[in-house]
């Protein structure tokens, strides 16, 4: 291998590695890095696919949550919702079998054959409602917050179960500080208001 295209392949790991080791492709050949460099890394085993375009360093960590990761990375307009937030949060005893993603009413939706995802559709005035910026695996993914977590399971409860609407409640009462403002606030604006309000009085 020549040293031009040793240079080549050090500079697009340096790319990679400004993106925290994962780009899509289409990220990968904005930066500059060209096709036959990309392709030439997978080859010799440099990256991997976690997903159809969407390449990690391979000597880097794996990450905790792959899956998590590789949604949010091809679905950037995305937000983890529902029980895959609500996982995250440690507000649920239910184990995701798919990453709930929201997106608002029509926006594109993502083209992901695996991991399976579940898309809430949700009307954009209230879509930017509670988003948070957490760390995961070393990259900032949008999650909704606890408490908008809390009014969109009881937003969903006929689809979910009202059980896990309660039990998500219950231990967010039990393990995080309670904002009842913020909650209160987020399920006017969801207009779950009149349905949450008896439930969480009763937890008080």
């Amino acid at each position: 291998m020549s040293s031009v295209s040793t240079d080549r392949l050090q500079n697009a790991r340096a790319i990679f590695l400004r993106h925290s080791g994962i780009l899509r492709t289409r990220d990968a050949l904005r930066e500059g890095i060209h096709p036959e460099i990309l392709y030439r890394m997978r080859d010799l085993g440099h990256i991997q696919a976690l997903s159809r375009g969407l390449y990690r360093l391979a000597d880097q960590p794996e990450p905790g949550q792959p899956d998590i990761l590789t949604v949010c990375k091809r679905s950037p307009a995305a937000v983890i919702c529902m029980i895959s937030a609500l996982s995250h949060h440690g507000i649920t005893t239910q184990i995701p079998h798919a990453v709930d993603i929201a997106l608002p009413r029509g926006s594109e939706p993502p083209r992901i054959q695996y991991p399976p995802v579940n898309i809430y559709w949700t009307v954009p005035h209230i879509f930017a409602e509670g988003i948070q910026e957490v760390p995961i695996d070393g990259h900032s993914l949008r999650i909704y917050s606890p408490e908008r977590c809390i009014v969109d399971v009881f937003r969903h409860r006929n689809k979910i179960g009202l059980d896990t609407a309660l039990e998500a409640l219950r231990l967010y009462r039990e393990r995080l500080p309670l904002q009842t403002d913020t909650l209160l606030n987020l399920a006017r604006a969801c207009r779950v208001e009149s349905i949450l309000t008896p439930y969480l009085q009763s937890t008080l």
